[in-house]
């Protein structure tokens, strides 16, 4: 078992940044890769981004590429999402999730661990 923790997400200007971050305890020793999706009101879960386990692989949704940065600190168990130039249409509820193993990719079902989300909103 793993559990989730996010945090860092708030109510921020068009234009600003938020760093969110995801602590992850449980299921010692196992490597895996981690990601960041969101949910914005009426609409259906998204994926944002991914990252391997050692950290040197990263893939982005296209909507956040170049503004977004996910990186992992394995050290403190820790996944962050780095969002900057945030934009109205940014506004969901963003969600961290680990996988099955340390492979990384978009597809939600290959993630088995999920955190309870943190609101993110953006204010034009």
């Amino acid at each position: 078992q793993v559990q989730l923790v996010e945090s860092g997400g708030g109510l921020v200007q068009a234009g600003g940044s938020l760093r969110l971050s995801c602590a992850a305890s449980g299921r010692a020793n196992s490597r895996y890769a981690m990601a960041w999706f969101r949910q914005a009101p009426g609409k259906e879960r998204e994926f944002v981004g991914t990252i391997s386990w050692s950290g040197g692989i990263t893939s982005y949704a296209d909507s956040v590429k170049g503004r977004f940065t996910i990186s992992r600190d394995n050290a403190k168990n820790t996944l962050y999402l780095q969002m900057n130039s945030l934009k109205p249409e940014d506004t969901a509820v963003y969600y961290c999730a680990a996988a099955r193993d340390r492979i990384p990719t978009m597809i939600s079902a290959e993630y088995a661990y999920w955190g309870q989300g943190t609101q993110v909103t953006v204010s034009s």
